[in-house]
């Protein structure tokens, strides 16, 4: 049975951080293309930062700079760090892991930045 569970998020204050976490099971982990997206109420879900098995990554224009998406093939565990946070980037985050034409979603966490 796969598995990826996301923790890390919450509350926070604009220009605050936060490291989300996403500890997968069930997969081959290091063969795995890494995301993780957010949705925003009314929004559609959009991709925030990927990192694939070269560890290369990539990253929305919108967090360029601020968020910095990292893997632990040891842990199983991808992880995104969040700084300078800003209230538009309130939204549920999901992990995503993703090969060839296979993909598999966590259940979401919630980062909410609000003053």
């Amino acid at each position: 049975q796969v598995q990826l569970v996301e923790s890390g998020g919450g509350l926070v204050q604009p220009g605050g951080s936060l490291r989300l976490s996403c500890a997968a099971s069930g997969i081959v982990f290091n063969i795995y293309t890494m995301g993780w997206y957010r949705q925003a109420p009314g929004k559609q879900r959009e991709l925030v930062a990927g990192i694939n098995t070269y560890r290369a990554t990539n990253y929305a224009d919108s967090v360029q700079g601020r968020f910095t998406i990292s893997r632990d093939n040891a842990k199983n565990t991808v992880y995104l760090q969040m700084n300078s946070l800003k209230p538009e980037d309130t939204a549920v985050y999901y992990c995503n892991a993703r090969v060839m034409v296979t993909e598999y979603w966590g259940q979401g966490t919630q980062v909410t930045v609000s003053s």
